[in-house]
């Protein structure tokens, strides 16, 4: 996948965790947590949708890695 496809699935699972975000504008580089008010199951429900799509494990002990849009993309990028 490139930044482009990542990008439209991690918005897509976003939007299916908070449907309200639909529509809005999404700041990439903000923790995800606190723009879009997820609370630590959410995130949870996100990274594992994000990996199960993908086929990319993000293990806990990188979830600080992943915090934001941005650096979510990257991260997968690099993987």
């Amino acid at each position: 996948m490139d930044r482009e496809q990542l990008h439209k699935l991690v918005i897509s699972q976003l939007i299916d965790i908070a449907p309200e975000l639909d529509g809005e504008v999404l700041t990439e580089d903000e923790d995800m947590r606190d723009a879009f008010d997820l609370d630590s199951m959410d995130f949870l429900n996100l990274v594992t949708a994000v990996s199960k799509q993908t086929g990319i494990n993000i293990p806990e002990v990188d979830y600080p890695k992943v915090l934001t849009i941005d650096n979510m993309l990257g991260y997968l990028l690099n993987r």
